[in-house]
């Protein structure tokens, strides 16, 4: 039986945009061996890249699914779960199951139809706990932090406020002394210049401890900015930029421990994985 695997652009409408995602349909009732699928992470060589296969009906779940960077697996991914619903939705793998559940390390995750051809991913709140931070933050990241905070063990982040958007933008950290101060990396964020422009805050997310100098979009960090942005705007339902160079927009629903995070996706590649387990 063939083996497909297809390079997914999320949080975006267009291809070339938002954050690439390999994600592999697997035609097995279980996961192979880790040792294989971080080897075909790292050849697909983006952020993450999703595993997934079906699970018996009648469970909490319709699919269990993974997501390995290329140097180790993570506990929660936005984006890739975001590919891997578009890819289950436009092959007909889905039938009429809508919305679809995933099983994961971060619990019963569940994509649905947002309406708009986009899709809303329900994801756990992170939790955010503030914390003084070292002035040698500010000199690995290039930028003073205004406020800093932790965003708990599944995004496994610091984030910082930064003063203004053109302070986000212009960023250039020093990854290797990033390295230092989180388990994952670093979340700088600010409040949008002119929110006429279609969002909110704009934020950029640099994850050196799991191989990813820059990520482009990143769906979980976007369940630490929601309810950090939401309490200082006054509002549950926001508009993110994540302002790296391919860019993309995530919309944030705030509702207590849940965060809904909604974005558009596109098939960019569709081929053949040779390389069995």
């Amino acid at each position: 039986m063939r083996m497909r695997i297809r390079i997914v652009d999320a949080f975006t409408d267009r291809p070339f945009a938002g954050n690439p995602a390999g994600v592999l349909l697997l035609d097995t009732d279980a996961f192979p061996e880790d040792a294989w699928l971080q080897k075909v992470a790292l050849e697909v060589n983006h952020a993450e890249t999703a595993f997934a296969h079906p699970l018996p009906a009648g469970g909490e779940a319709d699919w269990a699914l993974r997501w390995f960077t290329p140097v180790t697996e993570v506990a929660m991914c936005g984006h890739a779960t975001l590919a891997t619903a578009h890819v289950l939705r436009t092959t007909g793998a889905l039938g009429d199951r809508e919305p679809v559940r995933f099983a994961t390390r971060s619990g019963v995750l569940v994509a649905a139809p947002a309406g708009d051809g986009a899709l809303t991913l329900d994801f756990p709140t992170a939790p955010l706990t503030a914390v003084e931070v070292a002035g040698s933050v500010a000199e690995a990241l290039g930028a003073e932090p205004r406020t800093a905070y932790d965003t708990g063990a599944n995004v496994g982040d610091l984030l910082v406020e930064l003063a203004d958007e053109e302070t986000v933008r212009g960023l250039a950290p020093d990854h290797k002394a990033l390295s230092a101060h989180s388990a994952r990396g670093i979340i700088a964020t600010a409040r949008a210049e002119d929110p006429a422009r279609g969002y909110d805050f704009v934020s950029r997310c640099f994850f050196p401890n799991v191989g990813i100098d820059e990520d482009p979009v990143t769906g979980s960090a976007h369940t630490a900015l929601a309810p950090y942005w939401s309490e200082r705007l006054g509002r549950p339902d926001l508009t993110g930029l994540q302002a790296s160079p391919r860019s993309g927009l995530v919309r944030t629903g705030l509702r207590g421990e849940r965060t809904l995070l909604t974005g558009h996706a596109v098939t960019v590649i569709d081929g053949e994985l040779l390389a069995r387990p």
